[in-house]
């Protein structure tokens, strides 16, 4: 199966073919440092597992320094690291807490991975404690109380010291630390406190006292939102918790909207107690602002409360720098494109120090694309593309070799092709020799139709011992345009001799063409282009002048060429103009057309076109000339023949019809009208409105100049009763006198 290959896919993939494989020399991590959440005096483990050609250095870094190591903090044999015992603070040094990231190093550069985050796992005093409040009985009762524990800490809830009863639907726990209780009863009455819990340590808020008075006559309250949503910002994947608590009398209805009326949807949608609004698994698509309304029971009356909820994505790449092998003295570009929410901010690192514009260093497109121009040996290194935005961070790599000609392998010989089927064609070239053998790791087949741009090219990787390859899968009677070229771990040749080949199959169809006089001595000849590239290899152009049996040409062209102009012509000769398309089958039928070029050199007529066999039959000029005056011939009794019947409907119509009339001249005489009058003859009655059979007569200028005093437009016009209608640009037709 052909595909567009990068370099480094392509390398990979030779690497695969060879029977022992190759160690790749590209630095890849295939286990970064992770955001994590340590707890004090106990072990710290953070991983970074990279492949690559040995040997490999891996070193780690906290918040850009160089960490130092010993017997607490040691670098694993696979570059994991280890602490031993995780301090808030140490005598003359700083906290273990920070951003860490490790370095990988080879013989080809440096990679550094993303950045993780270790914090210290707490749970300090409560900050926001539980009110005590008293409430109607069948009110609602809303409990509160806020820690910020690292990690988050489980709140829970006691009355009156006793785990509270969870199973009681009335009850409604959300994790942020609100206790919401409806239709609030006599047994509610007590004492509340909340229990919060992490790795790092567990707390108990203030005690709050839950008072329910009763006995009171119930009243009509208006709808009233007791507490409404809060303004989030997550990150995708994370569960999102709106909350809408109400009362009123009777109890109001909680419903929930988006304010841009968009839906919320039914996946992951959860309604927590009366009317708390859960969504899991956040995504880009539900940041919004939301609306909790409180409609009275059958009335339009109702309160709403708005809180918006904003979703980060980390930043993913949609394009990756790939690796490149350059000569000395050349240029290499390097395309980074992420995206995430917030849009994220991309950095590039040479060998991992950041890398700023300078004389042969310039960063376009908001940093995505890094162009190094005018490379040398000081410029191989690894490349860094890295993306960070408040959700995350993420990395890229890509290497630059700069090759010297004696370092490349030479590139392939011999290339030839061949049809096997209508789908298949096969390639073989030559056996390098044995000491350009060994630095070769295989071999890539580059193949496109022709007529196709070259971004269309596929490519094959092919095995350093295959001097021979079957494509399949081809189109059936196309041309292909193939090359080759040879791959070390340093990079490619440079690609073998082009070969043309075209699968089994008919030959093209024939073109369709037509001819444009641009003057005296020169003609435009245009085509249409197949419709699918790689139909034909090209055309081939063709004239003679009449009656010389020699063509002159053939033109070669191009298949992506549909235009050519033949200059310094014979003037006012008339010219057979042949067009074929031809591919590796062979060639089309031609199409053909005669061009005529008068002397003013203002215009020209096609004689015709078609299909032709374009053997040696061809037409002379003895049937040209005898086809015209047979033509002329014909014109000429058209003419005398309509004269006689115009002649004769007027006769007729004397004893006929009274009403007809004859036209007069300025004078008022009776007689033909002068030159350039329009003569009617007929019935003074409307024209029908059948359609009308219209035929044009052309003479030429040469014709009229051998005595043929004819009209150059006769049109005959037949409603429901003849009419003839006669336009003249000459005094009269030639012995027919002024009658």
């Amino acid at each position: 199966m052909l595909k567009r290959l990068s370099i480094l896919s392509l390398i990979s993939r030779l690497c695969l073919l060879l029977p022992g494989g190759c160690v790749s020399s590209e630095l890849a991590f295939l286990l970064e440092p992770s955001d994590v959440i340590a707890v004090r005096d106990f072990p710290l483990m953070l991983d970074c597992r990279v492949q690559g050609e040995e040997p490999i250095m891996v070193t780690w870094r906290r918040n850009g320094r160089p960490l130092p190591t010993g017997p607490r903090v040691q670098v694993l044999a696979n570059g994991t690291l280890l602490i031993q015992s995780f301090q808030k603070r140490r005598e003359g040094n700083d906290a273990d807490m920070g951003e860490y990231d490790c370095a990988a190093q080879n013989r080809y550069g440096m990679l550094i991975s993303r950045k993780a985050k270790v914090q210290l796992a707490s749970l300090p005093k409560f900050h926001t404690h539980p009110s005590s409040m008293a409430v109607d009985e069948g009110g609602v009762a809303r409990l509160q109380c806020q820690i910020n524990g690292i990690p988050e800490a489980n709140i829970t809830w006691e009355k009156d010291r006793v785990p509270l009863n969870t199973t009681d639907s009335r009850l409604t726990l959300l994790p942020m630390g609100i206790l919401q209780v409806t239709g609030v009863r006599q047994r509610d009455t007590g004492v509340y406190r909340c229990v919060a819990s992490n790795i790092a340590n567990t707390r108990f808020s203030h005690d709050a006292t839950l008072n329910v008075t009763g006995g009171t006559p119930r009243t009509y309250k208006e709808p009233v939102i007791l507490s409404g949503p809060q303004n989030l910002t997550l990150t995708v994947h994370q569960t999102a918790i709106l909350e809408c608590i109400a009362t009123g009398n009777p109890r109001p209805i909680v419903s929930w909207s988006r304010l841009d009326g968009r839906s919320i949807g039914v996946e992951g949608i959860q309604v927590l107690g009366t009317g708390n609004l859960m969504i899991s698994d956040v995504s880009l698509q539900h940041s919004g602002v939301y609306v909790c309304a409180a409609n009275r029971p059958g009335t339009r009356m109702r309160r709403t409360a708005f809180g918006r909820l904003v979703v980060q994505a980390p930043p993913e790449f949609l394009q990756w720098p790939q690796s490149v092998s350059k000569p000395a003295g050349g240029s290499a570009v390097f395309t980074c494109v992420a995206q995430g929410v917030p849009d994220p901010h991309l950095i590039w690192l040479k060998n991992g120090k950041v890398l700023m514009p300078g004389h042969n260093v310039k960063l376009t497109n908001n940093n995505s694309t890094l162009a190094l121009t005018r490379i040398s040996s000081e410029d191989e290194a690894i490349y860094q593309c890295i993306a960070e935005n408040s959700a995350g961070t993420n990395q890229a790599s890509a290497r630059l070799a700069v090759a010297q000609a004696q370092d490349l392998p030479a590139a392939p010989q011999g290339l030839r092709a061949s049809a096997l089927s209508n789908t298949a064609l096969q390639l073989t070239w030559s056996q390098p020799p044995a000491d350009v053998t060994d630095s070769i790791i295989g071999f890539v087949l580059h193949i496109r139709k022709i007529g196709e741009p070259d971004s269309h090219e596929l490519q094959e990787a092919i095995s350093k011992s295959t001097f021979q390859h079957d494509v399949a899968n081809l189109d059936p009677a196309t041309t292909y345009s193939i090359y080759l070229k040879a791959y070390s771990p340093l990079g490619a040749s440079q690609q073998s001799d082009t070969v043309v080949a075209t699968t089994v199959g008919g030959v093209p169809t024939p073109p369709t063409f037509f001819t444009k006089v641009l003057n005296t001595s020169a003609v435009q000849v245009l085509w249409e282009l197949p419709s699918k590239a790689g139909k034909a290899e090209g055309f081939r152009l063709s004239y003679r002048r009449v009656p010389h049996a020699d063509y002159q040409g053939p033109i070669q062209l191009p298949c992506d060429i549909n235009a050519h102009t033949i200059a310094n012509l014979e003037v006012g000769s008339v010219y057979e103009v042949k067009l074929v398309a031809y591919n590796g089958n062979g060639e089309s039928e031609c199409s053909k057309r005669l061009v005529s070029l008068v002397e003013e050199g203002t215009s020209a007529h096609n004689t015709g076109s078609g299909l032709c066999e374009c053997r040696d039959a061809e037409a002379s000029l003895g049937s040209v000339v005898i086809g015209i005056h047979i033509g002329t011939a014909c014109i000429i009794f058209c003419v005398l023949f309509l004269m006689f019947g115009y002649r004769r409907s007027l006769f007729c119509s004397k004893g006929t019809q009274d009403s007809w009339s004859v036209p007069r001249d300025d004078a008022g005489h009776d007689g033909p009208p002068k030159d350039g009058a329009r003569v009617e003859v007929g019935p003074q009655i409307q024209a029908s409105p059948r359609p009308m059979t219209q035929r044009t007569f052309l003479y030429s200028e040469k014709q009229q100049q051998q005595g043929y005093k004819a009209f150059e437009r006769m049109e005959i016009v037949c409603p429901a009763q003849c009419q003839v209608v006669i336009e003249q640009h000459s005094a009269s037709l030639p012995g027919t006198g002024t009658g």
